[in-house]
């Protein structure tokens, strides 16, 4: 299997309120493969989600490379990256991030809108998807007509309608009762795996950690395989 993303000494700092400078991230390296499962764990501060926007490209290092299949992302002008992030990557956040007049198709079919396919065409993706998640009979519901575990699974379908090559998941069952949130997570994996994409989950969840093919810590700044 080949490489899709390498973290090279990957540096993250910030200033705090009085002007010194706070290391969360403290040269990280790490590599996923194609149809590759990463779990990220660590206590809440240490990094996880600063981590993730990184290799996703909404924030940018200190120092330090992130390569896509060979490509440094940071070397991408502004309209280069937002592309790149449309159709290679997918986001599941904590909180869905779903557009509340919207209906559950419309939020889905939105990143093939942007990303310039038809609406028809979209529209079949966006149904195809739904079906996946099992919730094609909800799809003209709006996000406030949905369940926390509906929502994230729309969220999910959302997050694979450009067919990317990573998904990048923050918590994403982190706001779920156990049972929703492991249905969740299976649909998570499932779909991922059904559409050969790599997955980076950061969770709090020891076990659903343990699921994915490889498990690290981020602790003091670095990262370390869990074994």
């Amino acid at each position: 299997m080949s490489t899709v993303i390498r973290i090279e000494n990957i540096h993250r700092s910030f200033l705090d309120g009085s002007g010194n400078e706070l290391h969360v991230l403290s040269g990280i390296s790490a590599e996923v493969r194609e149809n590759q499962t990463l779990s990220i764990v660590g206590s809440s501060g240490s990094g996880k989600s600063t981590l993730l926007h990184l290799i996703g490209g909404l924030d940018r290092p200190t120092s330090g490379r992130i390569l896509f299949q060979g490509d440094n992302i940071f070397d991408f002008d502004s309209d280069a990256l937002s592309t790149w992030r449309n159709r290679n990557v997918g986001f599941v956040f904590q909180s869905h991030h779903l557009l509340p007049d919207f209906t559950a198709l419309e939020n889905v079919l939105l990143p093939g809108m942007i990303a310039g396919m038809s609406k028809s065409e979209a529209t079949k993706r966006a149904e195809e998807l739904l079906d996946q998640v099992d919730l094609m009979k909800r799809k003209s519901h709006k996000p406030g007509q949905l369940s926390g575990g509906e929502q994230q699974r729309i969220a999910i379908a959302r997050a694979l309608l450009n067919s990317p090559d990573i998904i990048l998941a923050d918590e994403p069952t982190g706001n779920l009762d156990q049972k929703t949130g492991t249905r969740v997570s299976t649909v998570l994996k499932e779909a991922c795996r059904n559409q050969g994409a790599s997955l980076i989950m950061v969770t709090h969840n020891l076990v659903l950690a343990g699921e994915m093919d490889l498990q690290m810590v981020l602790k003091d700044g670095m990262l370390k395989s869990a074994g």
